[in-house]
């Protein structure tokens, strides 16, 4: 599902150079679900954002989903995102003068993915458990609430791939509980998912563990556990695509 291959990145600050990662290497298997860990400024919502084509390697190749995404354009990979993956961030960016259901549909038009539009959203709605707010906007919405509208929007054209940086940042811990139940009833179902997580209890609920420090990967570890814990998911609750 990703294949990244010496990759480097550096941001400027005024006359600096800034290594944000350093010859990263990464191949993630279709039905992962990978957490990525770290503290603060070691790469970690970079190597997100490269597997996402919202930022370009300086060196070295970046494959996903099939698509070799170095050198692509803007266009390019905004139409290949809207195809192929799902975006979760830590601040919602729902659109706020747009209903919950429009926030499900936006994506989809995007894509030009047009069929059946209002009842997909509908249908994911109903699968976060919140198809009674449908019509209402995303101010009236509780935090939590709002972020299950983003995991709604993220699966709207069913993506390869699901990302998510920091999705449980802004949540308390019952709704960040609630978040990350659906990140693995999608995972559950076969969804690949890389996440970034400051959170080591999220991290335990992962498939695999990358660990990283100043701009590179230190441990790679794969977790096995029957059932994924305690906390597994309620199916009955919440099935996704």
């Amino acid at each position: 599902m990703i294949s990244i291959q010496h990759a480097s990145k550096r941001y400027r600050s005024g006359r600096r150079e800034i290594p944000a990662l350093v010859d990263v290497s990464l191949e993630v298997e279709r039905g992962d679900w990978v957490a990525i860990v770290g503290p603060s400024g070691c790469g970690k919502s970079t190597l997100l954002n490269l597997m996402s084509g919202i930022d370009t390697a300086d060196a070295g190749a970046v494959v996903v989903a099939g698509t070799r995404l170095t050198g692509l354009s803007e266009g390019a990979l905004a139409a290949w995102r809207g195809r192929e993956i799902g975006i979760v961030f830590q601040f919602f960016q729902l659109m706020p003068t747009l209903t919950v259901r429009e926030n499900v549909i936006l994506p989809m038009e995007l894509a030009k993915n047009a069929r059946h539009k209002r009842e997909r959203a509908d249908h994911l709605l109903a699968s976060v458990g919140l198809e009674q707010l449908a019509d209402n906007l995303p101010s009236e919405l509780s935090g939590g609430e709002q972020q299950r509208v983003a995991v709604a929007r993220a699966l709207a054209n069913t993506p390869a791939l699901v990302l998510a940086d920091e999705p449980t940042g802004n949540l308390d811990s019952a709704n960040g509980l609630a978040v990350i139940d659906l990140f693995e009833a999608v995972w559950m179902s076969g969804g690949t998912i890389a996440m970034v997580t400051h959170d080591a209890g999220i991290a335990a609920r992962a498939s695999r563990v990358i660990r990283m420090r100043d701009g590179r990967i230190i441990a790679d570890e794969r977790q096995t556990r029957a059932l994924r814990l305690a906390g597994a998911v309620d199916q009955d609750a919440y099935t996704l695509p």
